[in-house]
């Protein structure tokens, strides 16, 4: 058996639509998808866990961020651990300066 999975989200109303069905007459315009997340927090497959959107780490993935956030997202992603991704990083750097 997999442990449950745990989703960071900085939407509590979202979470507290995914636990509780009684909100669903206030909110039958949620997609499909919306049923899909319940019914995983229902069966205990999966975890929403509510983290502030300063801490979205993803934020840098999908919105504009100004520098300061852009440079902390980074950080924390820590993608430049991996080997391949820091060769490719440094790969384009080398053909922006072309």
């Amino acid at each position: 058996m997999l442990d449950t999975t745990v989703i960071l989200c900085d939407n509590q109303d979202g979470i507290q639509l995914s636990e509780n069905a009684m909100f669903h007459d206030r909110s039958k315009h949620i997609d499909i998808r919306y049923h899909f997340i319940q019914d995983m927090v229902q069966q205990g497959e999966i975890r929403l866990h509510h983290i502030g959107t300063d801490e979205q780490v993803v934020d840098i993935l999908t919105k504009p961020l100004g520098k300061v956030m852009f440079l902390a997202s980074e950080n924390k992603l820590e993608w430049w651990r991996d080997p391949l991704m820091r060769v490719l990083y440094e790969m384009d750097i080398e053909l922006w300066k072309l």
